[in-house]
C-alpha cells in the first residue's frame, strides 16, 4: 500500500498516519498532523500537546495515568477492511473511530464486571460496599455502555460494506443527542472517584478489585486482556467527548456538502460543542496545553461569543477562558478559503479579576435596550427570508448563486439580532486599572462565566504579564483551541432541516430534590430562539422547603428552539440586597441544567418524563410538543353549556350580554391589577390554574370572582387568549380571512382605510363589539409600555394569529402556506391586521353601523 505522507511528518504507514492525525487512543490530539508554531526566540509552541506517553508500534491506548490499555495490533486496528483495499477520506476516518469505539466498549464492560456482584452483596451480611457507593461509583456507565453498544453495532455493517453514498450521519446525531448521558456522568464524576478512593482505602477487597480490572482486546487481538485500575477507566467517559468530537470536525473535512451526512454531522457537532462548553467542571489536570516559551502549561477551560460594550457600543468578542487569564479576542476578517484569525483586544491575569466594582461611587455606563418590536421585525425579515431560501431550493432551478445571496442577506440579519438582543450585565474589572462590561441573553450564561472564572481563583495563582511575542502566539493558538467555531446563527447551518422546532412546548415542572437547607425556591424556563435564549417561564415561589413541589404546568412557544433550559433559583426577599448592575434584588442560582429537544421524543402525544441534574438537585419536570400546523386546528365543543369552544354569538345570546362574562371579567381583572406587570400577556401563566379557570367559566361557578382576585395575573391573562384561541372560529371569522390578508397588503392608505374599517363592518355584532372592547383593552395596556414592557406591536404579536386564523378548508385548498416557521408571511399579516387597529384612533362601534348604510356589506 502507498504510505501517506502528512505535513510536517515523516512519510508513514496509513495505520501510523491515522493515529498521528486522529490519535483517538492516547491523551493529545492535533486535527491538523502537528502544525508547529515557532515564536521569535526560536522556541516551539504548539497548541496541542501530546502530555502522554509516545505511541508505540503495537498502538497502545492509554490511561491518564499513562498506563497501556490494550494493545491493539495493525490486524484489529480497522474492523470491516479488506486487505490492500485502498482507504480514503471519510471510510478512513469513520473505521479509525470504529476500532475506538469498540476499545471504548471494552473499557466500559470492564468496569460494569465488578459493578453487579458488588451490588449484589450489598444487601447480604457482609457486603463490600453499600448499595448508595456501589451507584455512586458506578453512575450512569450501564446507560453509557447501552448507547455507544447501539452505536458500535449499527456503525459497524456500514463499514464492513462500504458504500460513500450510504448515510451514517443520523447515527451520530442520535449519539450527540444523547449527551444529557454524559452530563449527569460528569457532574457525578469528581464524587464517583473520591468515593472509590475512601472504599479502597476502607477495605482491601475492594482495594484489590479496583486495581485490577481486566480489559479484554478487540476480537483480533492476540493479548486478550490486560490490567487497568479503576480510576484510569472512570475517567474514559470524560476522554470521549472530546474525542467524539473532534473526529466530528474531521468527518465533515472529509464530507461533501451535498451528502445527506453533512447537516446532520452539523447538528452533531453543534451539540457536541454546545455540551463541551457548558461544562465548568475541570475534571482531570491532564488536559490539552499549551506551552509557552517560560515552560508553563496553560490550558483552555471554556470560549464562547459574547457582546461587550465598548466605547458606547455593542461589539461581538470571542472570549477565551484559559487556566491563568481571560482573553478578549476580535475575530479578523479573512478572504474565502483563508484560515480565520483573532486580534487580542485585552486579556486580564485572573489573579487580578474581580468582579466588584472598587469604587461604590463608579456609575455604570447606560445599557441601550431596543425597543422590542424592533427586534420582532428583524425575526420577521428573517423569517421572510427563510421561506425564501426553501421557495428557491423547491424550484430546482439550480440558482444556488441566489440562494447564496439570501443566506448572505440572513446572516447579517442574525448577526444583527444577536448583537442587539442581549442585555444582562457581566462585569469583570482589573483589579489594578480598567473594567469590562458584557452583556448577555440568559443569567445562565453569566452563572456559567462567573462559576468558571471563581473556580479557577480559588487555586493559588500568580499574576502573569505576556510579552508580545507570548500575546501573538496565545492568540493565534486560539484558533485550533476554541470549541465554539461559528457565530451561533442558523444561517451557518447548511438545511433548513436544523431550524428547530417551531409550535407550543407544554412542561409540567414536578418537583426538586437535594438541597441541604430549607429555602424560598423558584424554577425558570429558557427556549433558545435565532441563536440567543429567552426566558419564556417562572414557577411560584415554594417557600420554606427542601423538597418543592411545584406540579405546575407551562406552555411555551417556540421559534426555531432546539434547546431547553431549567434554573432554579433561591428567592431573595431582603431588600437591602440591590445588584448594582440592574438595581434588583439578586436571587441566587441554586442550580442549572438544560435538555436538546429531540423532535422524535417530544413530538410523540405521550408526556415525556425527564430529571435534569444540576450541582447536586434533581428537578423533575414532563414535556411534550404541538405543532405550528396542529395548533392552528380548531375543534367546536360538543356541549351546549360552557363558553370554551362555543361559538360567540351562541355565548352572548345565553347571557344576554353584547361581551362575553369572560372576555369582560378578565379584562377587568388584568386592568386593575396586571397592566404594570412586565410581559403581561407574554409570561406564560400556570397551566393548572388556566385550566382551574376554563372549568370555573366553563361551569358558571359561582367562585369565578374569588378565584380571579386570588389568582396569579398571568394565569388570568393566559385564560382569556386560550378563550379567543379555542373558539371554533376565530373571533375575526373564516369568511373574513382572504380579504383582511388582501386588505392589509394595499399600498394606497385611503384605501386600506376603506376597505380595513368595511370588514369591521363585515362582522356579525357579537364579534365586532368583542373585537372593539379588546382592542381598547390592549390600547390601556400598551400606555404602560414603560412599565409592563409591552409595546401596540408586542401585544399584536401576541394577538394577531389568535384572533385571525385561515381555516382549514383554507388551508385543505391549498390558498395559505403553512410554513414549519412560525413568523411564515400569513403570521405576519395577521399581526399587521391587528397593529393596523391598535394604531388606528378609537373605533366607534356606532359610527361604524351608521356608516353601513353607505357601503355594502358583502365582501
Amino acid at each position: 500500500m502507498e504510505p501517506l505522507s502528512t505535513r510536517g511528518l515523516p512519510r508513514l504507514s496509513w495505520i501510523d498516519t491515522l493515529y498521528s492525525n486522529f490519535n483517538y487512543n492516547t491523551d493529545g490530539y492535533d486535527g491538523d498532523a502537528a502544525e508547529d508554531h515557532k515564536s521569535q526566540d526560536g522556541s516551539e509552541t504548539m497548541p496541542f500537546i501530546d502530555e502522554s506517553p509516545t505511541m508505540s508500534p503495537s498502538l497502545c491506548a492509554r490511561g491518564p495515568d499513562g498506563e497501556a490499555i490494550s494493545p491493539i495490533p495493525p490486524e484489529g486496528l480497522l474492523p470491516g477492511l479488506d486487505a490492500g483495499k485502498s482507504v480514503q477520506g471519510e471510510e478512513l476516518v469513520l473505521s479509525g473511530f470504529l476500532a475506538s469505539e469498540e476499545i471504548y466498549i471494552k473499557q466500559l464492560e470492564a468496569l460494569l464486571l465488578p459493578m453487579r456482584p458488588l451490588k449484589a452483596t450489598a444487601t447480604t451480611s457482609q457486603p463490600v460496599l453499600t448499595i448508595q457507593q456501589v451507584e455512586t461509583i458506578f453512575y450512569k456507565i450501564q446507560d453509557i455502555f447501552e448507547i455507544h453498544k447501539e452505536f458500535y453495532d449499527s456503525l459497524l455493517p456500514h463499514i464492513q460494506q462500504w458504500d460513500e453514498k450510504v448515510a451514517v450521519g443520523h447515527l451520530f446525531k442520535k449519539l450527540a443527542s444523547q449527551l444529557g448521558v454524559y452530563k449527569a456522568f460528569v457532574d457525578n464524576y469528581k464524587t464517583a472517584v473520591e468515593t472509590a478512593e475512601k472504599c479502597s482505602q476502607a477495605n482491601t477487597q475492594f482495594q484489590k478489585i479496583s486495581e485490577n480490572l481486566k480489559v479484554k482486546g478487540p476480537k483480533d487481538s492476540k493479548d486478550c486482556t490486560t490490567n487497568v485500575t479503576m480510576e484510569a477507566l472512570l475517567y474514559k467517559p470524560i476522554d470521549r467527548v472530546t474525542r467524539s468530537t473532534l473526529v466530528l470536525h474531521d468527518l465533515l473535512k472529509h464530507t461533501p456538502k451535498d451528502h445527506p451526512d453533512f447537516p446532520l454531522l452539523q447538528d452533531a457537532l453543534r451539540i457536541s460543542q454546545n455540551f463541551l462548553s457548558s461544562i465548568n467542571e475541570e475534571i482531570d489536570p491532564r488536559r490539552t496545553a499549551i506551552t509557552t516559551p517560560k515552560g508553563e502549561a496553560r490550558q483552555l477551560v471554556k470560549d464562547g461569543f459574547l457582546v461587550e460594550m465598548s466605547e458606547g457600543s455593542r461589539k461581538l468578542r470571542h472570549v477565551f477562558l484559559f487556566t491563568d487569564l481571560l482573553l478578549c479576542a476580535k475575530m479578523k476578517k479573512t478572504s474565502a478559503g483563508r484560515q480565520q484569525q483573532y486580534e487580542c483586544k485585552w486579556y486580564i491575569p485572573l489573579a487580578d479579576l474581580t468582579f466588584q466594582l472598587l469604587d461604590d461611587s463608579d456609575v455604570c455606563p447606560h445599557i441601550q435596550v431596543l425597543p422590542e418590536h424592533e427586534i420582532e421585525e428583524i425575526k420577521i425579515k428573517i423569517s421572510v427570508i427563510k421561506s425564501d431560501i426553501q421557495k428557491e431550493k423547491k424550484a430546482l432551478k439550480g440558482q444556488s448563486r441566489n440562494v447564496e445571496r439570501l443566506r448572505k442577506k440572513m446572516n447579517e440579519q442574525e448577526s444583527w439580532l444577536l448583537l442587539h438582543s442581549p442585555t444582562i450585565p457581566f462585569r469583570i474589572h482589573n483589579k489594578h486599572g480598567k473594567s469590562y462590561l458584557f452583556l448577555l441573553s440568559s443569567d445562565y450564561e453569566r452563572s456559567e462565566w462567573r462559576e468558571s472564572i471563581q473556580k479557577l481563583q480559588k487555586k493559588d495563582l500568580q499574576t502573569c504579564q505576556l510579552s508580545s511575542v507570548e500575546l501573538q502566539v496565545l492568540t493565534s493558538s486560539c484558533c485550533k483551541l476554541r470549541t465554539v467555531h461559528n457565530i451561533p446563527v442558523t444561517s451557518n447551518k447548511d438545511d433548513e432541516e436544523t431550524s428547530g422546532l417551531y409550535g407550543f412546548l407544554h412542561v409540567i415542572v414536578h418537583s426538586a430534590k437535594g438541597f441541604k437547607e430549607s429555602a424560598n425556591l423558584y424554577c425558570t424556563l429558557e427556549v433558545d430562539s435565532y441563536g440567543y435564549f429567552v426566558s419564556k417561564a417562572k414557577t411560584r415561589v415554594f417557600r420554606d422547603t427542601i423538597e418543592p413541589q411545584w406540579n405546575e404546568e407551562f406552555e411555551i412557544e417556540l421559534e426555531g428552539s432546539q434547546c431547553l433550559r431549567i434554573l432554579c433559583y433561591e428567592k431573595c426577599y431582603d431588600k437591602t440586597k440591590l445588584n448594582k448592575d440592574d438595581n434588583e434584588i439578586v436571587d441566587i442560582i441554586m442550580g442549572k441544567g438544560q435538555v436538546q429537544l429531540d423532535p422524535q421524543t417530544v413530538q410523540s402525544k405521550n408526556w415525556h418524563v425527564d430529571v435534569i441534574e444540576m450541582n447536586g438537585i434533581k428537578v423533575e419536570f414532563s414535556m411534550k410538543f404541538t405543532s405550528r400546523d396542529l395548533s392552528l386546528k380548531r375543534t367546536p365543543s360538543k356541549k351546549q353549556s360552557g363558553v370554551f369552544g362555543v361559538k360567540i354569538s351562541i355565548v352572548t345570546k345565553r347571557e344576554r350580554s353584547k361581551v362575553p362574562y369572560i372576555v369582560r371579567q378578565c379584562i377587568e381583572e388584568v386592568e386593575k391589577r396586571g397592566i404594570d406587570e412586565v410581559g403581561i400577556y407574554r409570561i406564560s401563566g400556570v397551566a393548572t390554574d388556566i385550566l382551574a379557570l376554563k372549568a370555573a367559566f366553563d361551569t358558571n361557578s359561582k367562585d369565578i370572582l374569588v378565584m380571579l382576585s386570588d389568582m396569579d395575573i398571568n394565569a388570568i391573562a393566559g385564560t382569556l387568549k386560550l378563550y379567543f384561541r379555542e373558539l371554533p372560529e376565530p373571533l375575526l371569522t373564516d369568511r373574513l380571512y382572504p380579504a383582511f390578508m388582501e386588505g392589509i397588503a394595499l399600498s394606497d392608505p385611503a384605501a386600506k382605510e376603506n376597505c380595513m374599517m368595511h370588514l369591521l363592518r363585515s362582522l356579525p355584532d357579537p364579534n365586532l363589539i368583542t373585537f372593539l372592547s379588546l382592542l381598547e383593552h390592549l390600547k390601556r395596556v400598551a400606555d404602560k409600555e414603560p412599565i409592563n414592557k409591552m409595546s401596540l406591536h408586542n401585544l399584536g404579536t401576541v394577538f394577531g394569529p389568535t384572533l385571525l386564523r385561515p381555516s382549514e378548508s383554507e388551508v385543505t385548498k391549498g390558498h395559505i402556506t403553512l410554513a414549519s416557521d412560525i413568523w411564515s408571511h400569513d403570521v405576519m399579516a395577521q399581526v399587521q391586521v391587528l397593529l393596523y387597529y391598535l394604531q388606528h384612533p378609537p373605533i366607534s362601534f356606532a359610527e361604524l353601523k351608521r356608516n353601513t348604510l353607505y357601503f355594502s356589506t358583502d365582501v
